[in-house]
């Protein structure tokens, strides 16, 4: 996959063939053991928040339950307190709680499910749920589905690492980023993780 991938992005842009260049291999990973739902939870459990403030809120609330993760059911069961005092906010007890009631409603896919679903329907699928916007579900498609076709123009990492990367004063606006992306496809999802690289090796600001 990344070999011909890689191919085809540094003949289609220059300017990402010197990212790719210097950042070396593409390390996107995909986490496949993850259910749809689990992968829901944790993406909620982490927006807006730095990823070791997330992971201690998510350790506590996992611990509440069974390992390896709690099912939607005992999630369902438990009460908005119990969640409040693991450090979840209101708003995203309301938003787990929802996608842990459209899991058992069956709005939510089964893994072997999902895994035959087109992109377009699981977003217009699962953004039905309380909590869960387009950014979610495409880290879902990027990270446990492996799509190797999602841009994420909405990204704050993916529209400053563009903005890096092609010597922009502003960040580009989302239909910038798809109209320039098309010559990406069909590996928009590479595209993003190598834009996410060049805010790191901008040190992140």
């Amino acid at each position: 996959m990344s070999e011909e991938a890689l191919l085809h992005l540094t003949r289609a842009d220059k300017v990402l063939a010197r990212l790719i260049q210097k950042v070396g291999p593409c390390g996107l990973k995909r986490r496949a053991r993850r259910s749809p739902f689990e992968a829901l939870v944790r993406a909620v459990a982490y927006q807006q928040l730095n990823g070791t403030a997330a992971a201690t809120i998510l350790g506590r609330v996992k611990a509440l339950y069974p390992p390896p993760f709690p099912t939607a059911q005992a999630l369902l069961d438990t009460s908005d307190e119990k969640l409040r005092a693991a450090g979840l906010s209101r708003a995203k007890v309301a938003a787990i709680k929802d996608i842990a009631a459209k899991t058992i409603e069956g709005v939510v896919p089964t893994a072997r499910e999902i895994a035959r679903m087109e992109n377009e329907v699981i977003l217009e699928r699962l953004t039905a749920i309380r909590g869960v916007g387009p950014w979610t579900v495409e880290m879902l498609l990027m990270f446990t589905l492996g799509r190797m076709d999602v841009l994420p123009v909405t990204d704050y990492g993916v529209r400053k690492g563009f903005a890096l990367t092609y010597q922009l004063k502003d960040l580009p606006s989302a239909a910038e980023l798809l109209e320039h992306g098309e010559k990406w496809r069909p590996y928009r999802s590479i595209a993003a993780w190598y834009l996410w690289r060049a805010v790191d090796q901008d040190g992140g600001n």
